[in-house]
């Protein structure tokens, strides 16, 4: 899940002895980014259009084949989002979330209903994650959050990782799910790789991760992984943001593994964290917020990339910062959770936009209906990224 905008203050940062592990976003990395190269174009309003009406989306991605890339049935690429009305405060979203499969075609985008029948899932939410399609078989995967729990003794923020699966059937111009498998829990913090997200409360921004599944099939051998958005139990702060990976047995059981990349002391959220392969290279990358960052850590809400010679690393910031991708200084929370597909166009969701130097706590003051002029909750231009080695940028036409 990418929580998209807030203005928080930090809480009071928790000291313990460090372990470095081996790949860390160091706070002299960032402290080297160029951040007005990376800034992305402002939104204009115009801009700003619902992809279906009556509700707020984000956290948006296309499905995806086993190759990566877009998944399309019957003449139509399939979308996966988050979603909830569009209705009531914003910030709310999170607590109702469900995911939801958008077609887009010729005649342009329409809903497909929410992805999982009601009570589906083992938990209260449902939080982001991956839909691949099988054409072979006209199957769809499902790798997801699952957060909170049906009952009351699950604590609201446990958040696991969940697998399904069930076949697509296009039939008359409807394209549904049908057959879904039973639920299964294939994922959870350990509270000894990665920090126990056991809590009833917590404050957006600053929520132990346990989230964000992106599986990925390394081609240097065939073997299956993924990578999520997870915390470290040990770290030298509050601020301990990691990217976890976890392997895929030939059998489906999946087994937690070291850590990809930490932030510790750095940010505490590394948020939808994906793989790309582009020239020989593995690209991994993460959205995270200007508010998440540790205290004397100043850096954009953006996307941030490294990159490694294998899978497993040891992983170099990209542009020598880790900045790819920044909102612009005039409107810092323009857009969140980006993106990065195979061919580097890069997919983001519109948060608060066309805010002019108002932040959404002072919108807020005013009511939800100001929040509500405000927040996007759809689709937002499409950017392209260019890589050249160590360098990653935006391309500008």
């Amino acid at each position: 899940m990418a929580t998209g905008a807030g203005e928080s203050p930090h809480p009071r940062v928790r000291v313990k002895p460090p372990r470095p592990p081996t790949s860390v976003w160091r706070a002299e990395d960032l402290a080297r980014a160029d951040v007005a190269a990376a800034e992305l174009p402002v939104i204009r309003p115009d801009q700003v259009a619902p992809l279906v009406a009556g509700l707020d989306l984000w956290d948006i991605a296309p499905v995806r084949t086993a190759a990566g890339t877009p998944a399309t049935v019957a003449g139509e690429d399939l979308w996966l989002a988050l979603s909830a009305p569009a209705t009531g405060d914003p910030w709310g979203r999170h607590d109702i979330a469900r995911l939801r499969l958008i077609g887009h075609g010729p005649g342009g985008w329409r809903d497909l209903g929410h992805l999982f029948p009601d009570g589906a899932s083992p938990g209260s939410r449902e939080w982001a994650g991956t839909a691949v399609y099988d054409e072979r078989d006209a199957t769809l995967a499902v790798l997801y959050t699952a957060a909170g729990g049906r009952d009351a003794t699950t604590p609201r923020l446990r958040q696991r990782i969940v697998a399904t699966s069930a076949r697509v059937v296009a039939e008359g111009g409807i394209i549904r799910c049908t057959g879904w498998r039973p639920h299964r829990e294939v994922l959870a913090a350990d509270g000894s790789i990665y920090a126990s997200t056991d809590a009833d409360h917590g404050e957006l921004g600053f929520i132990t991760a346990f989230r964000d599944p992106f599986p990925f099939r390394d081609p240097a051998d065939g073997r299956e992984w993924v990578v999520f958005a997870a915390s470290r139990p040990d770290g030298v702060s509050t601020f301990a943001g990691a990217v976890g990976l976890a392997e895929v047995g030939a059998g489906g059981e999946h087994r937690l593994a070291a850590p990809l990349l930490y932030a510790d002391g750095v940010n505490t959220e590394l948020e939808r964290p994906h793989l790309v392969m582009h020239d020989g290279r593995y690209h991994l990358f993460f959205s995270t917020q200007r508010h998440t960052f540790a205290p004397g850590v100043a850096g954009p809400t953006g996307l941030y990339g490294f990159f490694a010679p294998a899978l497993t690393g040891p992983y170099a910031p990209l542009n020598g910062s880790g900045l790819v991708l920044a909102n612009p200084a005039a409107e810092p929370l323009q857009a969140y959770s980006w993106l990065v597909l195979p061919d580097l166009r890069v997919v983001s969701f519109v948060d608060f936009h066309s805010l002019g130097g108002v932040t959404p706590l002072q919108l807020a003051a005013d009511g939800v209906d100001a929040l509500r002029r405000h927040f996007g909750g759809t689709l937002a231009p499409l950017q392209r990224l260019r890589i050249d080695g160590a360098t990653a940028a935006i391309e500008r036409g």
